[in-house]
């Protein structure tokens, strides 16, 4: 079911003059006939929400911001795209960038922004200079900059190229890249609709997200409601890896069965294996064992029903053969690189769950690490400014109670060799 992935794989949607022959830029004049706040509104009765793995309702969000613009607002577009795993956001701005842009003005005129910003992930090179490009043909064409479409509005949009660090994809932290400062994420209150970047009422929106408002706003609230579930409407796109015959990314309606999006959608195991486990949201959250993936829905209220979450569905399949404990320790050690240090929780916890899981894994563990490993990353769960920190907990505490066996064979090896 493709809404904002139709164009995958088509160079011509990236210049304005096809985006535009296509439809392009009919929403935001749709959106300026309507007003900001009905904006809002039909985005809120969507149901439309976060794409960036919080799920938070989009109208809700937006409608948090101040109705008298008395201080400058900001629109910022993440596009820090760096969980393991995750690989569409980079597609969306690749493929159809202007789709992306025509959100960002959407959201900047719901929000009464004068400016918005889209802060791409540093190493994301030749997309950047996509989104770059087609941002210049905009301000040439009069689709965004001063009084568009002798609207009277003016919006800004500006390109930011983050420099490499996971942690600036936590808004705070983004806010704070973009003011030129580290990126360490900030205490919260004040939230950012009251104090965000530049001191300033700000909205930070994913690239998924944004790219979806262009379509709702043309076709309607109950348009985007015939695809999804109730508290979840709407399409996703799904980024599948790992031991899959068909990876790829997939836009499909939430709610879609998981087992159904392995089995039919991606054909299946490669080379005929097994299912052992599914990651379904990105590294972050709790891993499911085979029996769980068969059973689960893929839509915010169907993950937490099986123990874990959506995230940013990123769907990570891994067949009979996979080392858990080995596949586990890589995800703890790129949050223990990742982390910014500020909160000591994550900073030493990240470390010292990565050294364990290093121990573990060539050999050299014992049944009391598993314990302590249990410990520690619930200390870190909760105790610290972002989620970064909570981030290490779910992987790590899932594979122990779910593939015990796993950790334990490798303790036994140990053990025996020890006995020799």
């Amino acid at each position: 079911m493709r809404v904002i992935s139709t164009h995958f794989g088509d160079p011509l949607q990236r210049r304005l003059g096809t985006y535009v022959e296509r439809g392009g830029y009919e929403a935001l004049k749709k959106a300026f006939s309507m007003g900001p706040d009905e904006v809002v509104e039909t985005v809120k009765a969507s149901g439309l929400r976060g794409r960036g793995g919080a799920g938070f309702p989009t109208g809700v969000k937006w409608s948090f911001m101040p109705k008298e613009a008395t201080k400058p607002h900001y629109l910022l577009c993440n596009a820090d795209e760096s969980e393991p795993g995750t690989f569409k956001d980079r597609e969306l701005m690749r493929w159809d960038p202007h789709q992306l842009i025509e959100g960002c003005l959407i959201a900047a005129y719901a929000i009464r922004a004068k400016h918005a910003y889209i802060y791409c992930r540093g190493e994301f090179f030749e997309t950047n200079q996509v989104v770059a490009r087609a941002v210049e043909d905009a301000y040439e064409k009069g689709y965004a900059g001063e009084d568009i479409f002798g609207s009277g509005n003016d919006i800004a949009v500006t390109v930011h190229q983050g420099a490499g660090a996971y942690i600036c994809g936590e808004e705070t932290g983004l806010m704070n890249s973009l003011e030129g400062r580290r990126g360490e994420p900030r205490v919260k209150p004040p939230f950012p609709a009251a104090v965000g970047v530049f001191g300033m009422p700000s909205t930070i929106n994913n690239v998924e997200t944004l790219a979806a408002v262009p379509h709702i706003v043309n076709n309607g609230e109950e348009w985007y409601r015939q695809w999804g579930t109730e508290s979840s409407p709407g399409t996703k796109l799904f980024c599948v890896s790992g031991h899959i015959n068909k990876p790829g990314n997939y836009e499909l309606p939430l709610g879609f069965p998981l087992s159904e999006l392995i089995d039919d959608v991606c054909g299946g195991i490669r080379n005929g294996n097994g299912l052992k486990a599914v990651i379904p949201g990105g590294s972050s959250v709790a891993i499911l064992n085979s029996e769980e993936a068969r059973r689960c829905r893929l839509d915010y209220e169907g993950c937490i029903d099986v123990g874990t979450m959506l995230g940013c569905a990123s769907v990570i399949v891994m067949d009979d053969t996979t080392d858990i404990v080995k596949q586990v320790r890589r995800m703890v050690d790129f949050y223990a690189h990742e982390s910014c240090g500020q909160c000591t929780p994550c900073r030493e916890g990240s470390a010292w769950a990565a050294q364990i899981m290093k121990r573990i894994e060539i050999g050299e563990g014992t049944v009391e690490d598993l314990d302590t490993l249990m410990e520690v990353t619930e200390q870190m769960v909760g105790t610290t400014i972002c989620v970064l920190s909570d981030s290490v907990a779910p992987p790590v505490q899932s594979s122990i109670q779910k593939f015990r066996a796993d950790y334990l064979a490798l303790i036994s090896e140990q053990e025996s060799a020890g006995a020799t």
